[in-house]
Parts: structure tokens; C-alpha cells; sequence
């Protein structure tokens, strides 16, 4: 037989391209490999095992290998092809070919079965890096994951707060100039304290977390009534010395309102819809909703990380893994 018109490579496994484009083909060729060997095709006579065999370790040597050379170790005939084992620097090998010895290839599939799909290794995106990382937790108000990760989030603001930008930003939609032209997920309720929190976080920063999780823990659960709702309210803002007048002016204001569509904007240009997500330098974060875990992706994020990441937080779950408004 004449020679592939190719520079032979230098072994079998560096001329992975050969052998690829004979697997391609291997399903066409064993069905025609039977087909001539049953004579269904009209095929030429079989060749007996240890003449083809010889022949296809010619043909390798010849065509698929460079300075070694692979020898023949058996040939066998199974379901209507010759089955040439070879050994080839100390690998062994099997090539496939038709009785007649005319068709080689070097893969054999049996399509009565279902053949078990090559996993897909999980894709890994490196962490955008930066000397101050940008945490931002997209949230509402009274969403019940929106407020167990507020929880999980407070021991890390508290650790990294002075070294990472780390905010939470409400998921709303305005279409108007007044409180009524806010709307949230859980109702005018909801509307009127992401404008008290971030009214809040924007006058009594170093208050924000404790009187979110004081709000969380005391409010949250009556949030359907208003009257208790009103009244827990001030009792977080007195307890924790924040003016409640001032908060209640600027939540009903301009003030707050400029506030609010701020955080509409970039909820809507990174197209947040569920709260709670937690995007860090521009990257979603989805794993564990603890305290440690959260701790650990934000010092992920820094270009050197600060002597705080190695404190220990809580890796007690406060927040499912999954779930959200």
C-alpha cells in the first residue's frame, strides 16, 4: 500500500490527528467493515487473521510512526472484524480491520449501548483583583434571603469595612417623583424602609449594619402590619441614637428618593433581579451564604490581602445556599 502523503510524526501519541480522523470515521467503517465481510456488500474474500494482521502492522509502521516501530502481538475476529493487538514503545495498542483487510481504523463503538458522557471539568473564572474590592449585596428589604444575608454580611462589614467598599443596594423600580412611584417586590411597606435604610446608611454609616440587623431581627417579622411596623421602627432609630425625624425627611424627600434611583440605575445596567446577589469587583459571587464564606471571597478579591482576612468568622449557615425574592 502507497504512504499518506504527510511527514510521518515521531510516535502514535503525537500523531493524535491521524488517529482522531480514523476515529471519526470508525462507525462508518465498522458497518462497512461487516457488511463486506458477510458478503452483504459483494466485499472481497477474508484475508486469514495472521496475514491482515501483519499487513496492518505494515501499514502503521509505514504511515502512523516514526523511528519505532510497533509490532504485532495477536489478532483476533470479533463481531465481524479482525481485532490487531500491537505494542508500540511499551504501550499496547488495538487497531480494527475488516476481513478483507482493506479498511483500518482504531476505534470500534457498539451502538447498542449508550455510551457514558465524558464529564466537563467545571470552568474556574479567577477573581478580578484590586487594592479596594467593590461588595456590593443587591437586597430588599423584607425579602426573607435578602435578610438572612444581610445577617451573614454584618461580622464581615464589621472586619472589612474600613479596607473594602461594602455596600447593600436595594432592588427597585421608580416611575415617578414620590414615594408611591417606588415599587418593590413585597409592597409600599417594603418601598418606604429601602428608602429609610438608605437614608440611613448614607447619614449614620457607622449605624447602617446594627440598625439593619436590629430592624431584621425586632421588625421584620411584623412587617405586614403597619402600625407595629411604625412604631418598631423608632425604637431601633432611639435605641441606637439615630434621629428619627431626620431619616423619616429624607426617606419621604428628594433626598432619598436620588438615593433609591441611584441604586435602581446599577441594579438595572448589571441586571440584578433576585436578592439576594452579592457581586464582587463586577463578578457574581454564588457560593455558601456564611459570614466565613462570604469573608473568604472578598479577601479573594484584594490584591494583598489584609491582616483581617485571617480572623476566623463564623461559618455557621444563617442564609440558604439557594433561594431568593
Amino acid at each position: 500500500m502507497s504512504k499518506e502523503n504527510k511527514t510521518p510524526p515521531s510516535s502514535i501519541l503525537e500523531n493524535k490527528g491521524i488517529l482522531a480522523g480514523i476515529s471519526f470515521i470508525a462507525g462508518i467503517l465498522l458497518l462497512v467493515g461487516i457488511l463486506y465481510a458477510t458478503g452483504i456488500l459483494g466485499g472481497s474474500a477474508a484475508v486469514p487473521p495472521e496475514e491482515c494482521g501483519r499487513t496492518v502492522i505494515s501499514y502503521v509502521n509505514a504511515n502512523l510512526v516514526g523511528n519505532s516501530t510497533a509490532t504485532l502481538v495477536s489478532v483476533t475476529e470479533k463481531d465481524g472484524v479482525y481485532h490487531v493487538a500491537a505494542r508500540y514503545e511499551g504501550k499496547d495498542l488495538v487497531f480494527f480491520s475488516t476481513k478483507d483487510c482493506t479498511y483500518l481504523f482504531s476505534t470500534a463503538r457498539n451502538m447498542k449501548t449508550t455510551p457514558t458522557p465524558t464529564p466537563v471539568p467545571a470552568t474556574t473564572v479567577p477573581p478580578v483583583k484590586s487594592a479596594r474590592p467593590s461588595v456590593e449585596l443587591f437586597a430588599m428589604a423584607f425579602c426573607p434571603y435578602g435578610v438572612q444575608a444581610e445577617n451573614a454580611m454584618k461580622p464581615v462589614a464589621e472586619l472589612l469595612g474600613t479596607k473594602a467598599d461594602i455596600k447593600v443596594r436595594y432592588i427597585v423600580s421608580i416611575n415617578g417623583d414620590s414615594v408611591d412611584a417606588v415599587k418593590s417586590l413585597h409592597g409600599i411597606s417594603e418601598a418606604k424602609e429601602d428608602l429609610r435604610q438608605i437614608c440611613v446608611a448614607k447619614n449614620y454609616p457607622q449605624k447602617y449594619w446594627s440598625y439593619i440587623t436590629e430592624l431584621n431581627a425586632q421588625c421584620y417579622p411584623i412587617y405586614k402590619n403597619a402600625t407595629q411596623l411604625e412604631s418598631c421602627q423608632k425604637n431601633i432609630t432611639e435605641s441606637l441614637g439615630i434621629d428619627n425625624r431626620q431619616i423619616e425627611t429624607c426617606a419621604l424627600g428628594s433626598e432619598g428618593l436620588a438615593l433609591l434611583r441611584a441604586d435602581e440605575a446599577i441594579t438595572k445596567t448589571l441586571r440584578v433581579t433576585g436578592s439576594p446577589t452579592l457581586i464582587l469587583n463586577g463578578q457574581i459571587y454564588s457560593g455558601q451564604r456564611t459570614p466565613e464564606a462570604y469573608k473568604q471571597a472578598i479577601c479573594n478579591h484584594f490584591e494583598t490581602p489584609p491582616a483581617e482576612c485571617s480572623v476566623n468568622l463564623s461559618a455557621q449557615a444563617v442564609a440558604a445556599s439557594s433561594g431568593s425574592c
